[in-house]
């Protein structure tokens, strides 16, 4: 069993929390880009509140420890351990309540590099508690906006996790994914449910536009954010997202086996 300080150790550590590598300048890119409301950034939220650059600086610093000065302007990104901590055990609540009610549940990331692992190992813990983990719409092609511009990805499934894969490229040798922040993943996966008559997810887990994505339809979503996603703190703000997790979500994907743990510790799902 991984105790909490034994997981707040290993946070700063490998720098999931603590002094992280996005820097400053990034995130304050993001906080700009989301106040004008650029896609790219929202995630497929669509904000009630008015969010400005200097509401988004006093919200993270809130929700990620990060500072709330706006004349801090350079230098590396801080998450405070404890916030990511309590977030995990409400995201861990989140997958135990799911479990217990036996939910169908749909796991997506938009960092397939990173991520797979950590959403595999509770996809597979989920699928043991007798939760259906959902692989709708597996195969469809989706044109994707990209700063190199649009591109073509196909919906694919690994470990019972989605993402995002160019098309011909298949199997698991085959590399993990393309990285991604669209929500046109979860929304194809959705539509893909609904016309194969099957049940739609009671619950999402992921990150990027897989959260935002299914929050702002209504469906309940949890996932991991770093401080250059200011969407998904913003959809806990507001109701549409349950839990966001403030983490480096670009670390080694070694880095989260031990949140792994912990997390199914936490839901009383260990195997």
């Amino acid at each position: 069993m991984l105790s909490t300080g034994a997981l707040r150790a290993h946070l700063l550590a490998a720098r999931l929390a603590g002094t992280v590598a996005t820097s400053r300048e990034e995130s304050l890119r993001s906080y700009r880009a989301f106040a004008a409301r650029d896609p790219r950034v929202t995630l497929g939220l669509d904000p009630e509140w008015v969010w400005g650059e200097r509401e988004l600086i006093a919200l993270m610093a809130d929700k990620c420890g990060v500072s709330g000065d706006p004349e801090h302007v350079a230098g590396p990104d801080v998450i405070d351990p404890e916030r990511t901590l309590s977030a995990l055990d409400a995201f861990a609540e989140r997958l135990g309540e799911a479990a217990a009610r036996r939910a169908p549940v749909l796991m997506g990331t938009g960092h397939p590099h990173r991520l797979l692992g950590f959403y595999a190992g509770l996809a597979d813990a989920l699928s043991a508690a007798g939760c259906l983990v959902l692989t709708p719409a597996q195969g469809r092609c989706i044109d994707i906006t990209t700063r190199f511009g649009v591109r073509t990805y196909n919906l694919e499934y690994a470990q019972g996790v989605a993402l995002m894969r160019k098309p011909g490229v298949h199997g698991p040798g085959s590399g993990t994914g393309a990285h991604t922040h669209s929500p046109l993943p979860v929304r194809v996966a959705l539509d893909g449910a609904i016309d194969a008559g099957g049940p739609l997810p009671e619950l999402v887990v992921g990150d990027h536009g897989w959260v935002c994505g299914a929050g702002q339809l209504g469906i309940e979503a949890i996932g991991l954010a770093d401080t250059d996603d200011p969407a998904l703190f913003v959809g806990e703000a507001e109701g549409q997202v349950s839990v966001a997790v403030p983490l480096d979500d670009a670390v080694r994907s070694d880095y989260y086996r031990p949140l792994t743990r912990y997390v199914l510790n936490r839901a009383c799902l260990s195997q």
